[in-house]
């Protein structure tokens, strides 16, 4: 029995020490673990953030009517240049029946009044002819007649211009023409002949008959989220890339912060707006949908490494690389840092060009190689 635990024993040792000899041999059998380098360039580190919005011009004025009434002509259409005083759209005035009917009561009326003036005056001057009057009652009649006859005249007109929307002697002032006020592009004309247009007063804005802006002077306006406002300032440089626009970048200038945020879909968005620089080769587009790069910092031509090779002490926190020194071979070299756009940062010191810093990426001996 105890040959046999002695035995059993004895053979246990055996393939345990045979199993060790195995994994040795295997462990001294792998390729050699080796660590790539890369070298530090110099390259432009921009450190920016994003912001989506559209493009839309600086100042668009709406044309509305100062009479109410139906479209009868139309005489421009979006994408014409005008001037200012050029004539847009003509309305066709659709009378009010109570205006029209005091109106024309107040015609009947100063010609009742004229009438009674007229034969007060002709009877005055027949007095004057004899001699029974002064020169003063005379002329005291014949101021109530021109009174009486200016009163009369005016109801008229306004009679006229109850009816028509203009009247004799105010054909370029008339109501009826719709002129513009301002000099630019016709962005869109949102109404059509035959459509009914209401007069702009203070109880009503009015309907719109134009929409014109000057086209040479864009802005950028969108909205940045409450995490990045804190980092952005007035007068930082904007990147424009529009959508519709391949292969082209817009320089713009941030110039306005909205003071006060607004609550999007769970979030606080404010506004911001930047004026393009004027663009003399490319039209672009009222409404046009554009992204935003606003410039935080920048840094041209200086010594850059990726930010996947810094390492931090765990201590002091402070930036850290390790430049290889023989084969294989690395040590560790304090750094100082500067700006970082999310994959390069700078570096302002402890390293040089040409230094080899180790890549955290093992890879084998024969994929080294190749």
């Amino acid at each position: 029995m105890k040959k046999r635990v002695t035995i059993i024993i004895l053979l246990i040792i055996v393939l345990a020490f045979g199993g060790s000899m195995y994994y040795l041999y295997q462990k001294n059998s792998e390729d050699p673990v080796v660590y790539e380098t890369e070298e530090p360039a110099k390259q432009t580190i921009i450190k920016k953030t994003m912001a989506t919005g559209s493009i839309l011009p600086l100042e668009e004025v709406l044309i509305k009517p100062n009479i109410s009434g139906v479209i009868e002509e139309i005489y421009v259409e979006g994408g014409d240049y005008i001037k200012s005083g050029d004539l847009l759209a003509k309305i066709k005035v659709v009378p009010n029946l109570n205006a029209l009917n005091s109106a024309k009561n107040a015609i009947d009326e100063a010609k009742i009044a004229l009438d009674d003036q007229i034969r007060n005056y002709e009877r005055q001057k027949n007095l004057f002819d004899k001699g029974v009057i002064s020169k003063v009652d005379l002329e005291r009649a014949q101021v109530g007649y021109d009174q009486a006859r200016q009163a009369y005249g005016a109801a008229n007109k306004n009679y006229d211009i109850v009816k028509t929307g203009t009247t004799r002697g105010y054909g370029n002032a008339a109501n009826t023409l719709i002129r513009s006020t301002v000099s630019g592009m016709v962005l869109e004309v949102p109404v059509e002949v035959g459509n009914q247009v209401i007069e702009s007063n203070n109880f009503n804005e009015g309907t719109t008959i134009a929409a014109i802006a000057d086209v040479d002077k864009m802005i950028f306006e969108g909205k940045v989220d409450e995490s990045e406002v804190g980092k952005i300032k007035e007068e930082l440089p904007l990147e424009i890339t529009v959508g519709a626009i391949e292969n082209k970048v817009f320089d713009a200038v941030l110039d306005y912060i909205a003071p006060k945020g607004k609550e999007e879909n769970g979030a606080i968005q404010f506004e911001i707006k930047g004026t393009l620089k004027k663009q003399d080769t490319v039209f672009i587009r009222a409404g046009l949908s554009a992204n935003a790069s606003i410039i935080l910092a920048r840094a041209d031509s200086v010594l850059a490494v990726k930010e996947a090779l810094v390492q931090f002490d765990k201590d002091t926190k402070k930036p850290f690389v390790e430049i290889e020194k023989g084969e294989q071979q690395f040590e560790r070299k304090d750094i100082e840092l500067g700006i970082s756009d999310g994959i390069h940062v700078e570096i302002k010191s402890g390293i040089n060009s040409g230094d080899k810093i180790k890549v955290w990426n093992e890879v084998k001996q024969d994929e080294f190689a190749n």
